[in-house]
């Protein structure tokens, strides 16, 4: 069973998913397509506790600042697309990484010579908690700000709220060292 809540944010409505511990997808209404449609039962619960750390963090991260804590989360995927969305959890607040360079990390984990940014582009696009797993601050290796399952708009104006951009200012880039 799972249950689901709304948050009015700056940028529209947000739905947020819990299996009733841990939540387990945050899109924005009409715009996200990660995960299946959630079959409601009538059992459904919106004030679990996890709502409202969820609504807390939102009501921190919507100020500009960082909110400092994630919510439990209980993420469902394959282990590339896992592997993939903790580097994105590793992302601070207010920088950026190419798809590229999180396609680097993962080659350099497993061994192997070469991950495909294509490949990485796949599980960035399929992650079911957004902007708590920061997929927007997932970027084009010449920093263009590619693919958003929120808009590209939201991309922009999230990557703005973190100070990332600015009208006349570059990405902040963000490198992860794995050694």
């Amino acid at each position: 069973m799972y249950s689901i809540a709304y948050y009015e944010s700056p940028l529209g409505v947000i739905e947020l998913i819990s299996d009733g511990k841990a939540l387990t997808g945050l899109r924005f209404l009409g715009r996200d397509h990660n995960g299946p449609p959630i079959k409601k039962d009538g059992n459904e619960k919106d004030d679990l506790p996890v709502f409202g750390k969820t609504s807390h963090w939102l009501d921190i991260y919507f100020t500009g600042i960082d909110p400092g804590f994630v919510p439990p989360l209980s993420l469902t995927g394959s282990s590339f697309q896992l592997a993939v969305w903790s580097i994105l959890l590793k992302i601070p607040f207010g920088r950026t990484m190419s798809y590229g360079e999180i396609a680097d990390i993962i080659a350099h984990e497993r061994g192997i010579r070469k991950m495909s940014a294509q490949a990485v582009g796949g599980a960035v696009g399929r992650n079911p908690v957004s902007l708590i797993v920061p997929c927007h601050r997932v970027i084009g290796s010449d920093g263009s700000l590619t693919g958003y399952g929120g808009g590209i708009e939201r991309k922009l104006m999230l990557l703005k709220l973190e100070g990332v951009v600015t009208d006349n200012a570059p990405v902040k880039g963000f490198r992860l060292i794995t050694d």
